[in-house]
């Protein structure tokens, strides 16, 4: 069935595949960006599907969204500001346009006739904070953000916040607290609720997707503040190594673009899924080192990752999604490989300009005893 959509940030990352796939599927779509200039250096970008239509438009702007949600039945919001350590010193910025810009698209909605049926909302696996752990003395446990004084002793392992032993992650669920560690991740903490308590109420059906590390083509390869895949494939295009933060073996969560997409496909067809929070994960977990030394293998490059000893305040050593309650309730398989999807984006990236600015984001955050 045909239907109006609009996907807000729909010039983005993730936000352009989902345009390309819900055209592909024959859906009317209308992209709504703002075609920031961190993430779209070279401005509207050469991959927007030529069959959406496109409002250049900002998330914060009543009149700007209100034409925007014209005649809409569903909607993806993908539009955010993006960057864990940008968002610790870009406080008011960031909150104004996730937080905000949440809070005015849902008062436009309840206030306003419309035809809007569904959310699909784009939340993030950054609110939980340190994952969950098993200690062998205490089952299972959720560590708080490790003391400056452990990390300066180089000490990067959890330890158990009952009886202080080392503790080994495992797969983090939807139901544990959301420990959020930095205004990032507080604001998408904010987004979630204000979407699930507002849907609820109103009956408008809500899906809410915590994305882990997404990765793959489109990712801006020049902005400082973007996912670590893009900054390591920058530094390592430029011929300069990664900078690999404490020892490289903390984790993540890689999943590719394509799954991202088709979970948000999943969400939008499937009443099962309505007003839940789902992790969009892989559930495997993968080391910062490795990443870095599988980008420069792929790249047939020598570069070893500078493996620094340095630690970010707010940094979280493991996490990684039980993706049980996606498969259960929307039938979502991980359909990609990791180094498969890797390939493609460094031969996606080999005409595109990368802009390695990582140094002046590493000063930044340096100047502010961030790191």
């Amino acid at each position: 069935m045909n239907r109006k959509i609009l996907v807000t940030g729909g010039a983005g990352f993730i936000g352009s595949f989902i345009v390309d796939a819900l055209i592909k599927t024959g859906h009317d779509v209308r992209i709504f960006d703002n075609l920031d200039p961190q993430v779209h250096s070279d401005g509207k970008p050469d991959y927007i599907n030529p069959k959406a239509e496109f409002i250049l438009g900002d998330i914060t702007n009543r009149k700007q969204l209100s034409k925007a949600l014209e005649d809409v039945e569903i909607i993806f919001h993908e539009a955010s500001a993006v960057g864990v350590g940008q968002s610790m010193y870009k406080i008011a910025h960031y909150t104004k346009v996730n937080s905000y810009g949440t809070a005015l698209l849902l008062d436009l909605i309840v206030n306003s006739n419309n035809n809007v049926k569904k959310i699909i909302f784009a939340s993030s696996m950054v609110s939980y904070g340190e994952g969950l752990y098993k200690c062998e003395d205490d089952g299972l446990v959720r560590p708080g953000l490790r003391p400056e004084k452990q990390l300066k002793a180089k000490e990067w392992e959890c330890k158990c916040p009952i009886c202080k032993k080392e503790i080994k992650p495992v797969p983090t669920p939807e139901d544990i607290k959301q420990n959020s560690v930095s205004i990032y991740a507080i604001n998408k903490k904010n987004q979630e609720e204000m979407m699930l308590n507002v849907g609820k109420i109103y009956g408008i059906p809500i899906v809410a997707l915590r994305y882990f590390n997404v990765f793959g083509p489109r990712q801006s390869l020049s902005n400082p503040y973007t996912g670590v895949v893009a900054i390591f494939m920058s530094r390592i295009k430029n011929n300069n190594p990664p900078i690999v933060y404490e020892d490289g073996l903390q984790t993540r969560d890689f999943i590719s673009v394509y799954d991202v997409v088709n979970a948000n496909l999943l969400a939008m067809e499937k009443n099962s899924g309505n007003y839940q929070v789902f992790n969009v994960g892989s559930g495997n977990p993968i080391t910062i080192k490795s990443i870095a030394e599988t980008i420069a293998k792929l790249y047939g490059k020598n570069i070893k990752p500078n493996i620094s000893g340095k630690f970010r305040k707010w940094d979280i050593r493991h996490c990684y999604a039980d993706i049980s309650k996606i498969r259960d309730k929307l039938e979502f398989e991980v359909k990609t490989s990791f180094e498969e999807d890797l390939k493609e984006l460094i031969s996606w990236s080999a005409k595109k300009k990368a802009t390695d600015k990582f140094d002046i984001a590493t000063k930044e955050l340096e100047e502010r005893g961030l790191i």
